[in-house]
């Protein structure tokens, strides 16, 4: 607790010091790639109604142009349905999976990267391959290195200085040390007394299962007498990263899949710890978006806000109100699959069924920010571990930020755009109100906040940067909350009438596999 308040003092000095001093030059910026008053339109009921002058007509509707809408586009493709339209509210598909520039260097708006997926992730697979970021030589499957992150991959700044890895080791006590190896024991017994996957829903609800999902990870921490503040610390990050809201608020299944999931959690000094290979790119996972997203032509409309969803007798009315022309159009459809988040959805289908209801009632969001950082050369930085793909500061609100070029073959020193990530969902450093507070900040504010946070170990971040973009998600993605799995149940496609529902909200946590594998199975079905 010591080492966090000497932290949160250097923050506070570096905002102090920033306020206090004469910037070289002023840091030019906004708010941008989210049109905030466009979805509120459609919240608040401004979005015009009435029956549509125009009338069109296709076999599938697809409502919403995330992962999980472009997966079910591909799927469509794959099984020879070419007739069909994809809707979305934004003027690029990809929801929190797009990618930008900020002055020509390209950045991610959102997520930043892609764990090599499971063998039960067999569609997100397949994709790698059709991409062409897999193949198999010698009977085994290879990734092309180019994609994979390189190395340094994390470094975390602790006690004054960088150190490899996130969790913090050096400088600790016995105490710390024991507290992760009892930590790593019991994620390893809870792997074997149960079944984790990515997606979550193809493991069974097992009554084990059931009971961790009943309750926050923060109390079952507690219940294990793992109390540690690094290790807690630590912890609070993982859930943060993952599912935007802290230990008291996921639940303690959501807490162990982070780590159950994949290859565990390794305590130092484990001779058997592997580090989770991943694949990442300047513009981070918009990469992949912009690939399912290129082959759908006139088929992609953006910037149509859809508000209303009805099945008729016959087949779908889906009404569109078109931004860009500022009219209104209808769709007629034998099927629509609705790709949005629940509680959008739960909003636009006209006499929503009781599983869309049960859900959107259940389902909680967690906002975030996004900020592109343009600095014009390398930033001085402080002794330890070299400088990473993903960089923490230990103690702060912030997620760290990812280097837009450590995926650059070219090694010379030069302009580059720092990514830094800020959940506002519920934790130990924010309160309920993350939303109010994303959307009533001016973009000063938040600059403010960031360079305070990364002066610490970049005390001339304010010198180098020349342009701060922010993009705001007020409903980035689902918290795992306790009891949630219980109350969404196991299925991989949701399906009522002629509709499908796919998006990551059904799985009650938001990652890209969760959302493409709903997406490509509603679109195969």
């Amino acid at each position: 607790m010591q080492r966090r308040a000497f932290i949160g003092s250097a923050l506070g000095a570096g905002a102090l010091a920033l306020a206090g001093c004469d910037a070289p030059h002023a840091i030019a910026g906004g708010f941008t790639g989210i049109d905030v008053a466009r979805g509120h339109a459609l919240r608040d009921g401004a979005a015009p109604g009435g029956v549509p002058p125009v009338l069109r007509r296709t076999q599938v509707v697809i409502a919403g142009g995330g992962v999980a809408g472009l997966a079910a586009a591909r799927a469509l493709r794959a099984r020879g349905i070419e007739d069909f339209v994809l809707l979305e509210l934004e003027d690029q598909a990809g929801g929190n999976s797009r990618g930008g520039r900020v002055q020509g260097i390209a950045c991610p708006l959102g997520a930043h990267y892609l764990p090599v997926p499971g063998d039960e992730a067999h569609e997100v697979q397949d994709l790698l391959e059709e991409l062409g970021l897999r193949r198999r030589v010698a009977g085994r499957w290879e990734y092309d290195e180019r994609h994979l992150c390189h190395s340094p991959q994390e470094r975390l700044f602790f006690q004054g200085e960088w150190h490899d890895g996130l969790l913090p080791v050096q400088g600790v006590g016995a105490t710390t040390l024991a507290q992760y190896q009892r930590f790593s024991r019991r994620v390893d017994e809870v792997r074997q007394a149960m079944r984790f996957s990515i997606p979550a829903w193809r493991a069974a609800a097992a009554p084990q299962r059931l009971a961790l999902d009943a309750v926050a990870f923060g109390p079952w921490l507690d219940a294990e007498g793992l109390d540690d503040p690094h290790l807690r610390w630590y912890l609070e990050y993982c859930c943060r990263d993952d599912y935007g809201a802290g230990l008291a608020q996921v639940s303690a299944w959501a807490g162990l899949h982070y780590f159950a999931s994949r290859h565990g959690f390794h305590a130092p000094g484990d001779d058997n710890a592997e580090r989770d290979a991943v694949l990442t790119w300047p513009e981070g996972n918009g990469w992949l978006t912009q690939r399912l997203a290129a082959p759908l032509g006139e088929r992609l409309c953006t910037g149509h806000v859809v508000t209303r969803i009805a099945q008729a007798r016959d087949g779908v009315e889906v009404d569109v109100f078109d931004a860009a022309t500022m009219s209104r159009v209808r769709w007629q459809a034998e099927r629509c699959i609705v790709a949005l988040p629940v509680f959008i959805a739960a909003r636009v289908v006209e006499n929503p069924p009781a599983v869309l209801r049960h859900a959107a009632a259940h389902l909680r969001h967690a906002p975030w920010l996004v900020a592109n950082v343009h600095i014009d050369s390398p930033l001085a930085d402080h002794a330890g571990a070299a400088p990473s793909w993903d960089n923490v500061v230990y103690g702060s609100r912030g997620l760290g930020y990812v280097d837009a070029r450590h995926q650059a073959l070219d090694p010379t020193p030069r302009a580059t755009v720092l990514s830094w990530y800020r959940p506002l969902g519920p934790s130990a450093f924010d309160g309920a109100d993350g939303r109010r507070q994303l959307l009533d900040k001016p973009w000063g504010a938040w600059r403010d906040e960031l360079i305070a946070e990364l002066s610490v170990p970049h005390p001339d971040l304010a010198e180098r940067a020349t342009r701060i973009d922010i993009t705001r998600y007020g409903h980035a993605m689902a918290i795992p909350t306790p009891g949630l799995l219980a109350q969404l149940g196991t299925d991989g496609v949701v399906v009522a009438g002629r509709l499908s529902f796919a998006h990551a909200d059904w799985s009650g946590y938001s990652i890209f596999e969760e959302a493409f594998t709903r997406g490509h199975l509603a679109g195969s079905a």
